[in-house]
C-alpha cells in the first residue's frame, strides 16, 4: 500500500519522516519548556518552582493545600538546589488508606535525573495524625543512607496530618 502511494505520487520519500524537522520541533519544545520553568522560578508565580524553603514550616505550607485532606497516603519528593530553591515536586507514590510502601531507589530516581543535590521527603497520614510510624523512621534512615551513597542529601522528611506536621529532622530521626 505504501509503495502504491509512493508510485502514484511520484515521490519516493513521501512517507519517510523528516528527521531534521522532527528534531527541530523537539528542540523548540524543550526550549519553550525551559523558558516556562525559568519564568516560574524567577517570578515566584505559577506554583512552587523556584520558591525557597528554609524550614519545615515552608515545606508544609508548600504541600498542605493538596495533601492534608487526601483519603490515601501519598508520597512526594521535593527536589532542591544548593540554595534550597524548589526544582520540582514529584508525586512518587499513592498508596492505600493505611500505608504506602516505597523503595529508596524510587524516592531517589527523580533527584538523580534532575541532578538535584538534596531533597525533602513528604507524605501524609490520612488518619490526620502526623506522628511518624516506626516504618516511617526506618524508610527515612534507609533513604538517608542510599542518598549519601549517591551524593544526595535528604534534608528532611515531613509527615503531614490534618492541620499539623512532624519533621523527622526536628525530632532528630534523620
Amino acid at each position: 500500500m505504501a509503495r502504491a502511494l509512493r508510485e502514484s505520487t511520484g515521490q519516493a520519500n513521501t512517507l519517510a519522516p523528516d528527521n531534521t524537522a522532527l528534531l527541530h520541533v523537539v528542540q523548540e519544545n524543550l526550549r519553550l519548556l525551559a523558558e516556562l520553568r525559568a519564568t516560574a522560578r524567577s517570578s515566584g508565580h505559577g506554583g512552587p518552582l523556584g520558591r525557597q524553603v528554609s524550614c519545615p514550616q515552608d515545606i508544609y505550607d508548600l504541600v498542605a493545600p493538596e495533601m492534608v485532606n487526601l483519603l490515601q497516603e501519598q508520597v512526594q519528593v521535593i527536589l532542591l538546589d544548593t540554595k534550597c530553591h524548589v526544582l520540582d515536586v514529584v508525586m512518587v507514590y499513592q498508596g492505600n488508606v493505611s500505608m504506602a510502601v516505597v523503595r529508596p531507589a524510587e524516592l531517589l530516581r527523580d533527584a538523580v535525573i534532575a541532578n538535584a543535590p538534596s531533597l525533602v521527603l513528604v507524605h501524609n497520614h490520612p488518619s490526620g495524625d502526623p506522628e511518624p510510624s516506626p516504618q516511617d523512621v526506618h524508610v527515612t534512615k534507609d533513604l538517608v543512607k542510599a542518598g549519601a551513597i549517591l551524593g544526595i542529601e535528604v534534608a528532611d522528611h515531613l509527615v503531614v496530618g490534618h492541620g499539623a506536621f512532624v519533621s523527622l529532622k526536628q525530632r532528630g530521626l534523620l
